[in-house]
């Protein structure tokens, strides 16, 4: 009986880890569509546009709106080359 009593713990252990784990991806607050990747000081200019999502964009990255990515990408900031937002966008060289 003792080995049944571990293994219900176990169990109820389990579904509460995985009940947590829902409610923070719930609370999770939504992926960006677009992000622009800042230099390394305070002061320096974007250096890429990204696809929201995108595995390359570094830590110094925010979320912009579509014409803001539009705007950076025209201006002469670079497009991602893993991602490509300037296809997602229509903005080709």
């Amino acid at each position: 009986m003792l080995s049944l009593d571990r293994v219900r713990q176990q169990i109820a252990a389990a579904e509460q880890h995985q009940a947590e784990q829902q409610r923070s991806e719930r609370a999770r607050p939504p992926v960006p569509d677009w992000l622009l990747e800042l230099g390394l000081n305070q002061d320096a200019a974007a250096v890429y546009v990204h696809v929201g999502g995108c595995w390359n964009a570094g830590g110094r990255s925010k979320g912009v709106d579509r014409s803001t990515a539009l705007r950076a990408l025209t201006e002469g900031v670079a497009a991602c080359p893993h991602c490509r937002p300037d296809t997602e966008l229509g903005v080709l060289d």
